[in-house]
């Protein structure tokens, strides 16, 4: 697996891609029609610009799909549209965090293209921001990603068949993304209810890790909640698959839905205003929410 592509550079990706150029692969992407930010990011992770999907599967031995997940199915659609059209057939790898039924689609998307698939699930940080990356993979072949552990990431292998890694991750980001809208929701009420003071005193006395945990994500959720609305949609997805209730994640995709409604979510990972307190945003979210009630 000498040459890596990475679709697409954002704030995973462009890290993912970095570390592996540092351990001595090509990388590359394709960046026609892509936004000023991923290709800055791109340039940021010293990743090689092909510009068009078709000439990315003509050199790459292993593709990775690192992006929202809305847009998981149909990055896979380009991908196998372009192995058909060139013939070239590279190892393509689903990091995206979907149901295990969506990954059962582009498992589907992808053999009919004659190509080989591997479920990966991302859990942690982009590489370098925290404690190591972890990457779950499953598939009847996912030595082409167990030869890149260590390689500024962990690999992961839990056993065969499309779906297993995206399940992993499902269930984990159902507790923690799950967990940060729980929070919002909690501290939006008591605003609208004028008990958000109180509430907060008592959390202070009696729940005090959890509080230090709203401090923390509440007020920097926005500029991630437009790709997360989806995320909290395939989790409710896997959910109801499996015969359990599904609705707490759908309600978990309303509030990211609130959240990217607000002014803070036009920030990104790198802009984020690191000076808001949750003292600034719950007031404004729960201005959102009222904004939102009156139409």
């Amino acid at each position: 697996m000498d040459t890596i592509a990475i679709l697409m550079p954002g704030d995973m990706g462009h890290a993912v891609g970095r570390v592996l150029k540092e351990h001595g692969h090509r990388v590359l992407t394709a960046l026609a029609g892509r936004s000023a930010r991923t290709r800055g990011l791109a340039e940021t992770g010293g990743l090689e610009d092909v510009a068009e999907i078709d000439a990315l599967v003509g050199e790459a031995d292993l593709i990775l799909s690192i992006l929202p997940p809305a847009r998981a199915v149909q990055q896979a659609r380009l991908v196998a549209a372009a192995m058909t059209k060139t013939g070239d057939r590279a190892v393509f790898v689903d990091c995206n965090a979907v149901s295990p039924a969506t990954a059962e689609e582009i498992s589907e998307i992808i053999s009919q293209a004659e190509a080989p698939f591997i479920d990966a699930g991302i859990i942690g940080l982009a590489p370098g921001k925290g404690p190591a990356t972890r990457f779950y993979v499953s598939g009847s072949d996912t030595g082409p990603m167990e030869a890149l552990d260590g390689k500024g990431f962990e690999v992961i292998a839990i056993g065969d068949g499309a779906g297993r890694a995206s399940a992993l991750k499902m269930c984990y980001a159902g507790l923690t993304k799950g967990t940060w809208s729980l929070f919002t929701a909690v501290l939006v009420t008591a605003e609208v209810l004028g008990v958000r003071g109180e509430l907060c005193d008592e959390f202070a006395f009696s729940q005090q890790a959890a509080f230090a945990a709203m401090r923390e994500r509440v007020p920097r959720l926005p500029a991630d909640s437009v790709r997360w609305i989806g995320e909290m949609e395939e989790i409710a997805a896997t959910f109801a698959a499996a015969g359990t209730p599904s609705g707490f994640h759908e309600s978990a995709a309303e509030i990211f839905r609130l959240l990217a409604a607000t002014p803070f979510a036009s920030e990104t990972r790198e802009t984020i205003d690191t000076s808001r307190t949750l003292e600034d945003a719950i007031p404004a979210y729960a201005r959102e929410l009222e904004r939102a009630r009156r139409k």
